[in-house]
């Protein structure tokens, strides 16, 4: 049995290329989500009007990594308190957010950005992560899926 989990933390490349290579994620898929534009592509999510973000559909399985650990793993690979941007990337699209699809994830997520916040790792700074309910994922075109390894690229410039 699997699981499935959505976070938006930037650029889905760096994204699905982090989850992609953890142990117990089965896939990570770079797609789009959050929005309401029906059947989107990169353009019209680069124009910053869809509402949806660059975001990474993983399936995974429970037995071998937990919804926590990968929790963990999205907190440690951006910056949460950066409105709608990450490195040089900017706009609504590139936003951090978690998309949780029960409600137990939902609690998850909250409890982890608490305990996150409250750490002090971020000084004074206020995580600005959105934790919301998953809508429709739309898988984005090929050419973007496994970008940096298709591209030999360590990243995509966070």
């Amino acid at each position: 049995m699997t699981e499935k989990a959505i976070f938006a933390a930037g650029c889905f490349w760096h994204v699905q290329e982090t989850y992609a290579h953890t142990k117990g994620v089965l896939s990570a898929t770079a797609g789009y989500t959050g929005g309401s534009y029906k059947n989107p592509g990169y353009e019209d999510v680069s124009s910053g009007r869809t509402g949806h973000a660059e975001s990474v559909m993983i399936e995974y399985d429970p037995t071998m990594i937990t919804y926590e650990q990968l929790l963990d793993i999205f907190w440690g690979m951006h910056d949460p308190t950066t409105l709608d941007r990450q490195g040089p990337d900017r706009g609504s699209q590139y936003r951090s957010a978690i998309f949780f699809t029960t409600e137990d994830q939902r609690l998850k997520a909250e409890v982890s950005k608490d305990k996150l916040q409250n750490s002090g790792r971020f000084g004074r700074r206020r995580i600005v992560t959105e934790i919301i309910q998953a809508t429709e994922f739309y898988r984005a075109e090929e050419y973007h899926q496994n970008y940096l390894e298709k591209k030999g690229l360590a990243s995509c410039g966070i």
